[in-house]
């Protein structure tokens, strides 16, 4: 059997228990500790923070980690925060699970003013809110199954369930064959499926994930993405990320909150911000991801065109995702006779084509009204722009 089968295979029978029990849910249950597992099913999930703000005391006065944040994150959705070292990130994240006390503000979950718990209502509330963080936090003297059972244990879960649920969560991450394994054996990728199995065990509805790629190679990033957008997509669990890669946002996420200084820089759907970033942290945050103009032609790109000898006028095409307009090669050869691709490239973010295309056109050629290839049922691109020129042909160095 295929290892994504039985991924599959797995989260079908893991939602059907959390259906099960959301269906339960509608008549009088019992409050004891016994509760706790898939009996929490993810029906809600939804968080909202209101003008929450947070400040450290230093010697040299406040420090402030966030500023008047207020924003809406949908039960069910993947959320996507994201922000330079020092941004608030981590300390937004915390105050979902009340880690981090809002200096002011309140934090919204399923309806519920979370400031307003007592202790006991807190725990209960950190039962449906799993977290998995950057370096694991796994118990070392603990095997992998031991690690996973540990919340069920401490929430008084009969044996019995325990194993069922444990057995049933390490067949989700694909760790069945590990439930003896100590963690000093296991790969990053492994430890972090780990730290997820352990997440789920107490039936989140919410899942959130402190810069859970970030110690791990490219590769097993791409696979721990791949099962949280799984889990995701299965059980209907809202995951809320904090990352500083924007590949990450690019991957897996449907909106995204960009912070800069503690305060909300930009907010909105991934394609849209991607598309059109308006804030300069964005834009920069972007940068490795953009298609830049090659060394070899930078060197030669000139602003003026020459007086003498024959040269090329360089285009650049952008996409937005807007209007579903996308490259058409055939249409941009029609619009602009004789163009050459140089360089770029085009990826889809959530149906809509964001990306940019470098053009070659000869520079003898009269280049049409470029503004009126961006407007309406003759657009070609959103933007199009004349980076320069380059004497000669490209090729001939």
């Amino acid at each position: 059997m295929s290892s994504s089968f039985a991924l599959r295979r797995s989260l079908d029978h893991l939602a059907e228990v959390f259906v099960d029990a959301d269906d339960a849910s509608a008549a009088p249950a019992a409050s004891g500790p016994g509760e706790v597992g898939p009996q929490a099913a993810a029906a809600g999930g939804a968080v909202s923070f209101r003008k929450v703000s947070k400040f450290y005391p230093s010697s040299g006065g406040a420090v402030h980690a966030l500023a008047d944040i207020s924003l809406e994150v949908p039960a069910g959705s993947i959320f996507g925060i994201i922000g330079r070292s020092g941004a608030g990130k981590s300390s937004l994240l915390r105050t979902i699970n009340r880690l981090e006390k809002p200096s002011s503000g309140q934090v919204i979950v399923d309806g519920v003013d979370i400031g307003t718990l007592g202790e006991a209502e807190l725990v209960a509330l950190r039962r449906r809110i799993g977290m998995i963080f950057q370096h694991f936090n796994l118990l070392s003297a603990k095997t992998v199954y031991e690690n996973v059972a540990l919340p069920l244990q401490v929430a008084g879960v009969p044996r019995a369930e325990v194993t069922r649920r444990v057995n049933e969560l390490l067949a989700l991450v694909g760790l069945q064959d590990k439930h003896h394994v100590r963690p000093a054996r296991l790969s990053g990728g492994q430890k972090q499926r780990v730290g997820i199995a352990r997440a789920l065990a107490t039936g989140p509805e919410i899942l959130l994930c402190d810069e859970a790629t970030s110690a791990l190679d490219p590769e097993t990033t791409q696979s721990i993405l791949q099962l949280l957008r799984d889990i995701n997509r299965r059980l209907g669990i809202t995951v809320i990320l904090i990352t500083h890669e924007m590949s990450v946002i690019r991957e897996i996420a449907d909106q995204v909150l960009v912070l800069e200084q503690g305060r909300i820089a930009e907010l909105g759907a991934v394609w849209k911000v991607f598309g059109a970033p308006q804030h300069e942290a964005t834009r920069a945050l972007l940068a490795p991801l953009q298609h830049g103009l090659p060394d070899d032609l930078q060197t030669r790109l000139v602003k003026e065109a020459p007086q003498a000898g024959r040269y090329e006028q360089i285009l650049q095409l952008s996409y937005s995702g807007e209007g579903g307009l996308e490259p058409d090669l055939v249409r941009i050869g029609q619009a602009l006779p004789g163009v050459r691709l140089l360089h770029g490239g085009v990826d889809r973010i959530q149906g809509h084509a964001h990306g940019r295309l470098l053009l070659a056109v000869d520079g003898a050629a009269v280049l049409p009204d470029l503004h009126a290839l961006t407007q309406g049922a003759g657009a070609i691109a959103h933007h199009i722009e004349v980076l320069g020129y380059v004497p000669e042909s490209v090729h001939s160095h």
